[in-house]
């Protein structure tokens, strides 16, 4: 620890900012009737995604606990519950991400609203953004591209047809090294081809959305028809960075149970630790979710974004460094 480490690793110009696009935002929901909520930090389950790791906390009577990754399951059963269009904002703890546009703790804008579907979500999220960076930074008119566009544009394959093969050998094409517990994985190596080659390309000079990825990344967001199918799930970048992550959400239960336990079996595949389920969530979806999309955007990054900064640390108080 150097003697300087008790100073905030923003400048308290960018802190004061940073106060002022989280107004704007607050204003803006209220503005357009989504309520404001707040849900726990803490849960008994936790994200099974193979590629996010939870942070862990034991707590007394209740054993081990998860930091939650998203809000996005309670505020779910929020709206299985009838509350209508939300947001939150709230801290997310995500294990092992840590780098010039990453920290384990992060502050996430996430919202729903009721009978969108991922094109008018993305016009609401373009909506916040020039609401946010007004008076800081104009913006062009926001683009869209289907996800196959922007890899075929800036990776030179196809995410939909071409194989672990082809993936790789894009990878290695444009320098990087494609991960050994990787090469026959096709979502790992599309994952990389995105955030080293595609992502940084993006969102040069006006914000990109990327929608309708592959059916195998869906995550949460509902498949749409087509050969091949895409999931209706959406990204929105800007300056090379990806700002927000966006889906039209899935209600089904059961088709949810199984896109977890196919996640756990990835996990168990790779000797990564078993996860939690959270069986809470899925009684919401079984009492029934109201159709609706959802977005979660990375706050600090937005403010990089809207002042221009290099760095993740530079949008914070404090960094885990100096936590």
């Amino acid at each position: 620890m150097s003697a300087q480490d008790w100073r905030p690793s923003a400048s308290l110009d960018v802190l004061r900012r940073r106060a002022q696009l989280l107004a704007a935002a607050r204003e803006h929901f209220a503005r357009h009737g989504v309520l404001e909520v707040d849900t726990p930090l803490l849960s008994h389950a936790a994200a099974t995604d193979f590629h996010i790791e939870s942070v862990t906390a034991d707590v007394a009577g209740q054993g081990r606990m998860y930091l939650h990754t998203s809000p996005e399951y309670a505020m779910k059963r929020l709206l299985a519950a009838g509350l209508g269009d939300c947001y939150q904002v709230c801290h997310v703890f995500r294990d092992g991400e840590r780098g010039t546009r990453h920290n384990p703790e992060f502050t996430m804008i996430e919202w729903y609203r009721l009978g969108y579907d991922a094109p008018r979500m993305m016009d609401d999220v373009e909506a916040l953004l020039r609401c946010t960076l007004s008076g800081l930074r104009s913006l062009a008119p926001a683009l869209r591209m289907t996800y196959r566009d922007a890899v075929r544009a800036h990776a030179g394959v196809d995410p939909l047809t071409d194989g672990a093969v082809e993936l790789a050998a894009a990878l290695r094409g444009h320098g990087v090294v494609p991960p050994r517990a990787g090469l026959d994985d096709r979502d790992t190596l599309l994952d990389l081809l995105v955030s080293v080659v595609v992502g940084p390309r993006l969102g040069i000079g006006h914000p990109v959305f990327i929608h309708d990825y592959p059916a195998s990344q869906a995550a949460l967001a509902r498949l749409l028809p087509g050969d091949p199918p895409v999931a209706a799930r959406f990204e929105l970048y800007l300056d090379g960075l990806e700002l927000a992550n966006g889906f039209q959400e899935l209600g089904d239960a059961a088709e949810q149970r199984r896109r977890f336990e196919s996640d756990l079996a990835a996990r168990a595949a790779h000797a990564k630790p078993a996860r939690p389920v959270d069986e809470r969530f899925l009684a919401s979806l079984g009492h029934g979710l109201p159709d609706c999309a959802g977005v979660a955007l990375g706050f600090d990054r937005l403010v990089m974004a809207a002042l221009s900064l290099d760095s993740i640390d530079e949008a914070m108080p404090f960094p885990v460094d100096r936590a």
